[in-house]
């Protein structure tokens, strides 16, 4: 029995028969499968394709996988809304399912999923790889993330904003929803992007200005640069670090924005404002004046101006973020990296940034800067976290004014005399925050045993996405 007529073949002992629309859907997900399991095409399963998209008024280049997402949204503009929130479905209110719907949606989804985990095999050259990314981040706008979401990098793990529609089509129906998967589906795009990186000649890439431009900086591209830095040198070098920084800036500025718009803390009333226009409440002005109105000229005159408070209540607060630099942290140590040089540009808050393996680095000089700080790092190794706590404890003067966050998969190997140092640092006042991963994807596995002892001590283990360590620091430090 051919492919074609495990769809078409019609019912059997009185089961119901699918309609043609059912069927079409199911020809394009049999090609999708197929597809996915072998880059050799089925000839019948191919035919039908071509001939339900052309039906339903699609362009064919939708079944050519040679033909990126990009190129088809270029040639056919009026896709591009249908690709936003297209795996996202809500059902219509009446709850009836528009079917010819469905099938231009499976066409949709069949293309960029197959585009994405559909990767074939050999070298990778820098345009494929950025090809993939492009295509990734398609499918990051029909999960209804922004593009770079899911792997890890530079918009964070939230729902896409404006111009972006839950449905896709506008029409309600049911369709693939995989939404649900996303907890799952980032790392994987994560480690297919791992994949391809690891399949490209970088040094090659890296010493041809014209190659390297082409690269888009990715988590798993920056972690591929900071494990070989100290391979490469001359052009391959500077276009390394020039891809590092441009990844810092991106996510600088994403998590700035975040710290910004986190609590600040209650006004300091006893700091008289400032004497500016731009303080200037008018509306206070006004009312405090009335007594002064004129009705005779119609006119207010006006004895005193009024101005808003904007100073803000702070003390100075001491930040030690202690970051474990093993292999399996990598996507952490970057995050947690470029958030303690935010923090370090902000009034009266003094950053200690330490990193370790089984050696421990004091990275403190340059914790403003966290290009310079990524690139003295040395990832990999095994753990020892009592090294690190060494450089940290005498950093602890004021234990009331200090928080301490300590970013671990926490796989030690002398876990008693470390965790009875960290509960000596709970217990003397400082506030201590253990960070198991701090990433878009929010996979990372904890010891477990770690886990259920700091539950015990009062410090529940975060993890997730960075905006739960930023709410936790900007409670605490301002």
């Amino acid at each position: 029995m051919s492919e074609l007529s495990v769809v078409e073949g019609g019912a059997e002992d009185g089961a119901p028969v699918p309609d043609s629309d059912e069927n079409r859907r199911q020809v394009l997900y049999w090609r999708l499968l197929a597809r996915l399991f072998d880059p050799e095409e089925q000839a019948s399963l191919e035919s039908a394709s071509v001939a339900v998209v052309e039906d339903i008024g699609l362009p064919v280049a939708l079944l050519d996988p040679a033909a990126s997402v990009d190129s088809v949204v270029q040639r056919h503009p009026e896709l591009a809304a249908e690709f936003d929130g297209l795996m996202t479905p809500e059902p219509d209110a009446d709850g009836e399912r528009d079917r010819a719907a469905e099938v231009r949606r499976a066409a949709l989804a069949s293309k960029v999923l197959l585009n994405v985990f559909s990767t074939g095999s050999g070298t990778v050259t820098a345009e494929q790889l950025a090809r993939w990314q492009s295509d990734a981040g398609w499918l990051e706008r029909a999960l209804g993330c922004r593009p770079g979401d899911l792997r890890g990098g530079r918009g964070g793990a939230g729902r896409a904003g404006g111009g972006v529609s839950p449905t896709g089509t506008g029409v309600g129906t049911p369709a693939p929803d995989l939404s649900r998967l996303i907890p799952e589906i980032g790392p994987e795009l994560g480690s297919i992007e791992a994949g391809l990186v690891q399949r490209m000649h970088l040094r090659e890439v890296l010493a041809d200005p014209a190659l390297a431009s082409r690269l888009t900086p990715s988590m798993s591209l920056i972690e591929q640069l900071l494990r070989d830095k100290n391979n490469l040198s001359g052009v391959a070098l500077a276009n390394a670090k020039a891809l590092i920084r441009r990844y810092v800036d991106e996510v600088t500025e994403v998590l700035r924005t975040q710290v910004e718009k986190a609590s600040v803390g209650e006004l300091d009333r006893s700091v008289p404002p400032k004497r500016v226009f731009r303080n200037l409440d008018l509306d206070r002005t006004i009312w405090k004046n009335l007594t002064n109105w004129d009705p005779e000229e119609e006119r207010l005159y006006v004895d005193r101006l009024y101005y808003r408070h904007t100073s803000r209540k702070t003390t100075p607060q001491r930040l030690i973020v202690v970051v474990d630099q093993s292999g399996s942290m990598v996507d952490s140590m970057v995050n947690c990296t470029i958030l303690a040089s935010i923090f370090a540009g902000l009034p009266k808050v003094d950053v200690h940034l330490i990193a370790y393996d089984t050696q421990a680095l004091d990275l403190t000089p340059w914790a403003h800067d966290p290009f310079e700080t990524l690139l003295r790092t040395q990832l990999g190794g095994g753990t020892d976290g009592t090294v690190a706590m060494a450089l940290a404890q005498p950093k602890i003067t004021e234990p009331r004014n200090t928080v301490v966050v300590w970013i671990s998969d926490f796989y030690e190997w002398r876990t008693d005399e470390l965790f009875e140092s960290m509960a000596a640092i709970h217990r003397s006042g400082a506030k201590f925050i253990p960070v198991g991963s701090v990433t878009s994807s929010g996979r990372g596995s904890v010891n477990p045993w770690f886990r259920e002892k700091f539950k015990d001590l009062g410090t529940p283990v975060i993890s997730g996405h960075i905006k739960k360590l930023v709410h936790e620091l900007k409670t605490f430090l301002t």
